[in-house]
C-alpha cells in the first residue's frame, strides 16, 4: 500500500513574484520610460526657452534699424555746369536729374550721375535790370524767384514730363512761369531788392506771397493771385502790395509761412522778429526775441509745412522755433529744442520734403543730418575741406548734392530711413508743432504730407495698464472669493455644477464679448448709470445684509437648507435687486441729476465717453474671471484636509480656518491665478478694440477710453507699409508688451516660490 502524507497531498502553488528575468525586463522598461520622459520634458523646456528667445530675436531684428543713425556714401564728383555762382540746387523725385539756378539767371538740368547737361533755359527780367537776390519757396512746389535792381521779380518753376517710350522712363524737364511771363513789380518805387522771401499756397486758388527788403531799408510785400481764362488759357495775375513795419537792424533772412499769415525776420543784431500779416493793410510786429546770446544768425529755413523754423548761427548752434500761445493768448516765438552744434558757422540748411528733418552744411565743409521731432542728430561728417556753398536733398531722402567753392558738385547716397524715433520721443513729453506745451501723444498718420508723426508709447502703455487694472478690479474679488467659497464651503454636488459652468465661460470668444460690450453693454450703462453704480456698490451690501438676516432666521427654517447650499438663496436676491435698480434708474436721474446723469458729469467737468474703461473693466473682467477662479479654486481645494480638520478640532470656526490656514496655504496658487489673469488682461486685444473709443490718452479716468499696445498693433499693422518707421515701431510696441509680460511673470514666479517656501511648513 502506498503511503500518502499530508505534504504530498497539498497542491503546489506557483510563485506570483516575477522571476529575475522578468524583473530585469521591467527594470529596463522603467528606465527607458524614465529616461524618455526626462529627456522629453527637458527638450520641451528647452524648446519653450528657444521659442521665446527666437521671438525676442525676431522682434529685435525688426526694431533695431530705427535706432541706427544716418550714413553718407560718396558716389561721384563733377564740375557743376554753368559759369555763374550757384544760387539754388534741387533734385527731382526720381533722382535722375539735378537742377541749378545760378546768379546769371540760367537754369540748368543735368544728369545726376555724370553732370551731362540735359536742358537749359534763361530767366530774364526787364531790360537793363540785373539780378540782385534770389528766393525759393518750399521745395515741394518748386517756386523760385529772381529779384532785380529795378525792384521787379521773375517767378519760375521747374516741371517734369514723364513718358515711357519703349517701356523706359524718360523725364523731360522744362521751366514754367505760373504767374505770367512778365516780371512782377515788387517795389513800386523801383529800388533794388537786396533780400527776398517767397511762399506759395495751392489750397484753393493758386496764390503766392513775396516779401522784399530794398536797399533803402523798406520791407515791401506783394500778394499774388491768379485767374485762368477758360477759353484762351491765359493766366491773369492780380497783385496786392503792402509795407511791413520797420525793424531796428538790417535783415539777414526773411521767411513767409504757407498760410501767408506770418513773416519771420532774422536781423544782423541776432534777433528774430514775428510780424502778423493776417490783415495786409495793418501788419503788426508782434514779438521779437534774441536767437542766441552773443551769436548771430547765418542761416534760417522752414521745416516742411512752414510751422517750425530752424536757425543756425555763426558759432554753429542749431535751434528749432515756432509760434506758441502765451498766457495772454498772444502768439510768440519759442525756442523749442536745440541740436548738436557744428564746429563752424552754419552756411546752408536744406529741409526734407516730407518729414520734419533737415540737412546742414557749415563753413568747415562738414554736413549734419538732424531731425526735429525726435531732436536727433543722426550724422555729422566731414565731406569737404572748404565751406559748403550749396546743399540739396532729394524728395525721397536718398541722395544729397554738396557744392564746394570751386564749383565741384559732390553727389552722395544717403541712408536715413528712421530718424523720427528716439528714446526721448517715445517715453518723454515732446513739444509738437501747434501745441502749447510738451505732451505724450500717439498719432501715427494723417492725410497731409506735412504731418508730424507722433510716436509716444506712453499713452499706449498707460492704456494697457488702465484696461488691465479695471478688469482686475472687477474680476479679482468675484473670482477669488467665489473660488474660496466653492472649494471650502459649497457642497460637492453644487460645486460639481458651479465649477464647470464658470470654467466653460473661458471658452467664450473674446470677440463675442467685445461685440456685446461695444454694441449692448456700453449703451446700456450710459442709459442706466445710476443702476450701474447701485449694482457695483449696493450688491455687496445687499449680500451682507442677507447673510446678517440669515443668521437670525428661525433654526427650523435654516435647517431646511442643507449645508453648502446657502449660496442658492442669494440667486433670487441678486436678480430682484438688479431688476429693481434698473427699474428705478430713470427716476433716480430725474430726482438727483436733472434727468441725465451723463449730462450732470459733463456739467461738472467730468468727461464721459460711451465706450470707456468701466465698460472694458466689466467685459474684460468676465473674460478673466474663469482663469483666476479655476486656478485659485484648485489651490484652495487642494489644501490638505488634516490642516483644516486640525484647525476645526482646536476650536476655530470655519471662517477662522479659512483666514488662518486655507488662504496662507493656498496663497502661492492664488497669487499665480492673479498674475496669470493679469497677464491675460494685459495682452487682451478684441475686447479693448471693440469696447473702447481707441483714443490714446494719458489718464486713469474710468469714464474715458484708452488704447492698449495690443489693440494698437491690431488696428494699425495691416495699414502700414512694410519696413517703414511706423511698421517697425509697432514691432517695438510688441517687444515692449512681451517684455512687460515677461517681467511680470518673472516677478510673479519669484513671489510664488517665496510664498510656497514660507508656508510649506504648515
Amino acid at each position: 500500500m502506498t503511503d500518502f502524507t499530508a505534504s504530498s497531498l497539498r497542491p503546489t502553488r506557483e510563485s506570483r513574484l516575477p522571476n529575475s528575468e522578468l524583473r530585469a525586463k521591467r527594470r529596463r522598461i522603467r528606465m527607458f520610460k524614465n529616461g524618455f520622459s526626462r529627456w522629453g520634458i527637458t527638450a520641451a523646456g528647452f524648446g519653450v526657452v528657444l521659442s521665446l528667445a527666437t521671438i525676442f530675436i525676431y522682434l529685435f531684428y525688426e526694431v533695431m534699424p530705427i535706432f541706427k543713425g544716418a550714413e553718407v556714401t560718396h558716389e561721384t564728383t563733377f564740375q557743376l555746369p554753368g559759369e555763374s555762382p550757384s544760387l539754388h540746387l534741387t533734385i527731382e523725385r526720381y533722382q535722375e536729374l539735378g537742377l541749378n539756378f545760378d546768379a546769371g539767371g540760367q537754369v540748368t538740368f543735368f544728369a545726376l550721375d555724370s553732370g551731362q547737361v540735359r536742358y537749359q533755359d534763361q530767366v530774364t527780367g526787364n531790360e537793363g535790370a540785373a539780378i540782385s537776390t534770389f528766393a525759393k519757396g518750399e521745395d515741394i512746389g518748386g517756386l523760385v524767384g529772381f529779384a532785380y535792381t529795378d525792384g521787379s521779380v521773375t517767378l519760375a518753376r521747374a516741371e517734369y514730363q514723364i513718358t515711357f517710350p519703349d517701356d523706359q522712363r524718360l523725364i523731360t524737364p522744362s521751366i514754367a512761369r505760373p504767374y505770367g511771363n512778365e516780371p512782377i513789380q515788387l517795389d513800386p518805387e523801383g529800388r533794388p531788392i537786396t533780400l527776398m522771401s517767397l511762399q506759395e499756397s495751392t489750397r484753393g486758388a493758386r496764390s503766392a506771397m513775396l516779401v522784399g527788403y530794398t536797399d533803402d531799408g523798406r520791407y515791401v510785400t506783394a500778394r499774388l493771385t491768379t485767374r485762368e481764362n477758360l477759353f484762351t488759357g491765359e493766366v491773369e495775375t492780380q497783385i496786392s502790395r503792402g509795407i511791413l513795419p520797420e525793424l531796428p537792424a538790417a535783415p539777414v533772412g526773411i521767411l513767409v509761412d504757407k498760410e501767408m499769415r506770418s513773416v519771420f525776420v532774422a536781423d544782423t543784431a541776432g534777433y528774430l522778429h514775428y510780424i502778423d500779416i493776417r490783415n495786409p493793410r495793418e501788419p503788426e510786429l508782434v514779438h521779437s526775441i534774441r536767437a542766441a546770446e552773443g551769436e548771430y544768425v547765418t542761416a534760417m529755413d522752414f521745416l516742411v509745412g512752414s510751422v517750425s523754423i530752424i536757425v543756425g548761427t555763426d558759432k554753429g548752434t542749431l535751434s528749432q522755433w515756432f509760434l506758441v500761445r502765451d498766457d495772454e493768448n498772444n502768439r510768440v516765438l519759442v525756442r523749442i529744442r536745440d541740436f548738436k552744434s557744428h564746429q563752424a558757422a552754419i552756411t546752408h540748411i536744406a529741409p526734407e520734403h516730407t518729414r520734419k528733418g533737415f540737412l546742414v552744411g557749415d563753413a568747415k565743409g562738414s554736413i549734419g543730418v538732424h531731425y526735429g521731432t525726435s531732436a536727433r542728430t543722426l550724422l555729422q561728417q566731414q565731406l569737404l575741406d572748404e565751406p559748403v556753398q550749396g546743399i540739396a536733398l532729394s524728395p525721397v531722402n536718398r541722395r544729397i548734392m554738396v557744392l564746394d567753392k570751386s564749383n565741384q558738385l559732390h553727389v552722395n547716397e544717403l541712408w536715413n530711413r528712421h530718424p523720427q524715433i528716439s528714446f526721448s520721443a517715445m517715453w518723454n513729453k515732446v513739444w509738437y508743432e501747434g501745441r502749447t506745451d510738451p505732451e505724450y501723444i500717439w498719432q501715427s498718420s494723417s492725410a497731409s504730407d506735412e504731418f508730424e508723426s507722433k510716436f509716444s508709447l506712453v499713452p499706449l502703455s498707460i492704456g494697457t495698464l488702465k484696461a488691465a487694472f479695471f478688469a482686475m478690479l472687477f474680476a479679482m474679488p468675484l473670482a477669488i472669493m467665489g473660488a474660496i467659497y466653492t472649494a471650502y464651503f459649497m457642497t460637492p454636488k453644487l460645486r460639481g455644477m458651479v465649477k464647470p459652468t464658470i470654467e466653460i465661460m473661458e471658452a467664450l470668444p473674446t470677440v463675442i464679448l467685445g461685440f456685446l460690450a461695444g454694441l449692448w453693454l456700453a449703451p446700456f450703462m450710459e442709459n442706466n448709470l445710476p443702476a450701474v453704480f447701485s449694482l457695483l456698490i449696493g450688491m455687496p451690501i445687499v449680500m451682507l445684509l442677507m447673510a446678517f438676516l440669515w443668521r437670525y432666521l428661525p433654526v427650523m427654517l435654516r435647517n431646511r437648507v442643507p449645508d453648502g447650499w446657502e449660496a442658492a438663496i442669494l440667486v433670487p436676491v441678486v436678480l430682484v435687486f438688479g431688476w429693481s435698480m434698473v427699474t428705478l434708474s430713470p427716476y433716480v436721474e430725474i430726482w438727483f441729476f436733472d434727468g441725465s446723469m451723463r449730462q450732470w458729469f459733463t456739467d461738472n467737468g467730468i468727461t464721459y465717453d460711451q465706450r470707456n474703461a468701466m465698460v472694458v473693466g466689466v467685459a474684460m473682467g468676465f473674460a478673466v474671471i474663469p482663469t483666476i477662479y479655476s486656478i485659485a479654486e484648485d489651490a484652495v481645494f487642494n489644501v490638505p484636509r488634516h490642516l483644516t480638520q486640525g484647525s476645526l478640532a482646536l476650536g476655530a470656526t470655519p471662517w477662522q480656518t479659512v483666514l488662518g490656514v486655507v488662504i496662507p496655504t493656498a496663497s502661492p496658487g492664488i497669487f499665480s491665478a492673479i498674475m496669470i489673469g493679469f497677464g491675460r488682461a494685459v495682452g487682451e486685444t478684441m475686447i479693448v478694440l471693440m469696447a473702447t473709443g481707441n483714443s490714446p490718452i494719458v489718464n486713469f479716468n474710468i469714464f474715458e477710453g484708452m488704447r492698449t499696445l495690443s489693440a494698437n498693433i491690431a488696428v494699425e499693422l495691416p495699414e502700414t507699409a512694410v519696413g517703414s518707421t511706423h511698421f517697425r515701431i509697432l514691432f517695438l510696441a510688441a517687444l515692449v508688451l512681451l517684455t512687460f509680460t515677461f517681467i511680470l511673470n518673472t516677478i510673479a514666479e519669484v513671489v510664488r516660490q517665496r510664498l510656497r517656501k514660507r508656508y510649506s511648513s504648515l
